[in-house]
């Protein structure tokens, strides 16, 4: 292996993830880390204002403010090439990334009033839900979980013991018989949603 292999493979090459539109709460979250990342948050947080050099800066000085300058213009472009072409337009005449991140948070997070009603549909989506009867219990436990994570990311806490109990209610009567000997065997608030799921798997 030569030097540039070794390079490329203990520093990979990170991208950004991509926003088009959707999900702008796991958007952001995976952002925020890759520009933490890059070093680059700051730039995206704060918006520090950079002063002119003084008449005789030393080499430091220079070496600061070239640094800073250069963070703002890589955060800016960061989320240039983090979005889709439509939402480009959208904040390409925008000078700063923090105006860029504070007009897609307030463009796609929306206010407290959609959120909740986003939550409120999500978990009637959630209460509908049942097993169907070629599906098993993985594919089916997958299905509602992602629900719940969609509502867990709009700020909603659901503990597991709710996803245990939509389980025990929900599945198909062929795992009474698992369910009993779990109900015998433990408390079902301290029903653990892995061990739920490993036993009827089995």
């Amino acid at each position: 292996m030569d030097q540039t292999e070794s390079l490329s493979i203990s520093n990979p090459i990170q991208s950004a993830p991509v926003f088009n539109g959707d999900n702008y709460p796991v958007w952001a979250a995976r952002m925020q880390a890759y520009l933490e990342g890059m070093d680059l948050w700051e730039a995206v947080e704060e918006d520090y204002e950079i002063p002119p050099l003084t008449a005789n800066p030393t080499v430091a000085q220079i070496r600061n403010h070239k640094e800073r300058t250069t963070k703002k213009a890589k955060a800016k472009s960061s989320i240039f090439n983090a979005v889709s072409p439509t939402i480009l337009i959208k904040i390409m005449k925008l000078t700063s990334a923090k105006e860029m991140w504070d007009f897609l948070k307030k463009e796609y997070e929306g206010d407290e009033r959609v959120r909740s009603m986003k939550v409120l549909n999500l978990l009637r989506d959630f209460e509908r839900q049942q097993m169907k009867g070629d599906e098993t219990i993985k594919d089916y436990a997958d299905r509602f979980i992602n629900i719940i994570n969609n509502v867990r990311i709009l700020g909603t806490d659901v503990k597991d013991d709710k996803i245990v109990q939509k389980i025990l209610v929900s599945v198909p009567e062929k795992f009474e018989a698992t369910i009993a000997t779990l109900e015998n065997t433990k408390e079902l608030s301290a029903l653990k949603l892995t061990e739920v799921l490993s036993a009827l798997q089995a």
